[in-house]
């Protein structure tokens, strides 16, 4: 095993300085299990006044949407030249792979560069008012503005594109942003202000706020916060939408992800897709794969190429160039996924592919025998166990993904245009992917869930319009 590798210091951003906290925690190395980085913990005084500069910020603000668009522009150049800095982060923070780094840092540029366009695009549009009866000599159109300090709560498992897509979408806005990141992930947002900071954005518009579950409390007991952008658990989402009253918000929740593959699939396009959407990011992602639903005709063929196919995978050490899947958010995760499965072994499961955890490290699973009664059929896993079941008709299918609480995303592999067009409209979930697996996104597109996994749309275009109001102008000549 390598040496220690360490990260420098989280601190705190606030009226655009750094500064430092309070009092400090460690941040492990995923895969070492020691100590990366120092991350600085604020006082309740310094959140508020964190919101108070990020308020002043907002209102003092005379940034054009040209200038919005240049900024974030900028930024995504600078971010793309810290390239080393952010993929080592995320190797040690996050456990990724550096292939895994290296996608994370080219969505979050192509994150900003779109925000920037909808920086420059944004505006309302007119009001055919003198259509109404009685209204003649009547000018009517929407301006489209900024709802003041956004609060950016963020997950691990995508520390850098994720908070992209909360981050930049309410800047091109208009907006100020107050982030408060993961604590087990802290560096890539560091990163990702310094860059917007080198980029030119005024001092207060954007500020870094690190800690858990006291201090994302803190955030929402400032009336300052106008809206409020969350991915993380269902749980923790229903406490935030409750205390956030009538403050808007944007909610990506928890997720049990399927993909159903239909007898008439092309296995040898499907296959590599699935065992990536199972198993890139040791599945911790929310549209990862748990449940692959196979139809029976072809059930024999995918069981056992999918054994072959994961037994094969490479797993252990991001930093070794032939990993594939690595660790696991902590150890503590590590047990409890290993628990998962060796009980749903001990009530009849079986196991295909996998092995004894290592640390933080699952070997890439794969099930069979999963019922819904058992936690890995009925529970998000968050790790890298993914489990086939057999279904005879596409109905069955469907009635089986709808029968959870959750519905972000769901993959369907079959030629049966009528029948793909039928599973898309009854799927009660916030995407549906013809020929990909769920966890199919394009960074423009319109992504969220509906049910327990949430509401509300990220994409830069949609994510923009989620982060203002429109105001109703009317002028009569």
């Amino acid at each position: 095993m390598r040496p220690a590798l360490t990260l420098p210091d989280a601190r705190l951003l606030i009226e655009g300085r750094w500064v430092d906290g309070e009092s400090r925690r460690s941040a492990l190395d995923k895969y070492r299990l020691q100590p990366c980085t120092s991350i600085h913990l604020p006082s309740r005084e310094q959140v508020r006044a964190a919101v108070a500069h990020a308020d002043a910020a907002f209102r003092a603000s005379t940034l054009t949407p040209h200038e919005r668009g240049a900024i974030l522009d900028r930024a995504a150049t600078l971010l793309d030249e810290r390239r080393d800095d952010l993929v080592r982060a995320l190797q040690l923070e996050v456990g990724f792979p550096a292939a895994d780094g290296l996608n994370e840092l080219r969505r979050c540029v192509q994150t900003f560069r779109l925000s920037a366009e909808e920086a420059r695009n944004f505006c309302g549009e007119m009001v055919p008012i003198e259509g109404a009866p009685n209204q003649a000599g009547r000018l009517g159109f929407t301006l489209r503005v900024p709802l003041g300090v956004v609060c950016a709560i963020t997950p691990f498992n995508a520390p850098l594109n994720t908070v992209a897509h909360k981050v930049a979408p309410a800047l091109a806005a208009g907006n100020a942003v107050v982030l408060k990141p993961s604590s087990h992930t802290p560096t890539a947002a560091c990163i990702m202000a310094e860059a917007l900071l080198g980029a030119g954005l005024p001092a207060g518009l954007m500020s870094v706020i690190h800690g858990g579950a006291e201090v994302a409390g803190w955030l929402l007991d400032e009336s300052r916060v106008r809206f409020y952008a969350f991915t993380g658990s269902t749980e923790v989402g229903a406490d935030i939408q409750r205390r956030a009253g009538l403050r808007r918000t944007q909610m990506e929740l928890g997720s049990i992800a399927f993909t159903i593959v239909a007898d008439d699939a092309d296995l040898e396009r499907a296959l590599p897709k699935i065992v990536s959407a199972g198993y890139r990011k040791a599945g911790q992602v929310c549209t990862s794969i748990q449940l692959l639903l196979v139809q029976r005709g072809v059930f024999d063929r995918v069981r056992q190429r999918l054994t072959e196919m994961v037994r094969a995978l490479p797993f252990g050490d991001p930093l070794d160039a032939k990993t594939v899947v690595g660790p696991v958010i902590s150890e503590a995760e590590a047990r409890r996924i290993e628990q998962w499965v060796d009980e749903a072994i001990a009530r009849g499961a079986e196991r295909l592919a996998g092995g004894p955890r290592q640390g933080a490290v699952v070997p890439p699973t794969l099930m069979t025998g999963v019922d819904a009664g058992m936690a890995v059929g009925c529970q998000e896993i968050f790790g890298p166990v993914m489990s086939l079941v057999p279904y005879d008709t596409l109905d069955e299918a469907i009635a089986r993904v709808n029968a959870t609480p959750f519905g972000l995303a769901t993959g369907l592999f079959t030629n049966r245009l009528d029948e793909a067009l039928r599973a898309a409209r009854r799927l009660e979930v916030g995407g549906v992917h013809i020929n990909e697996t769920s966890s199919s996104r394009v960074d423009v597109m319109p992504y969220g869930g509906s049910k327990d996994s949430g509401f509300g749309r990220e994409g830069p275009h949609h994510a923009v319009r989620e982060m203002s109001e429109e105001r109703m102008i009317t002028m009569l000549a």
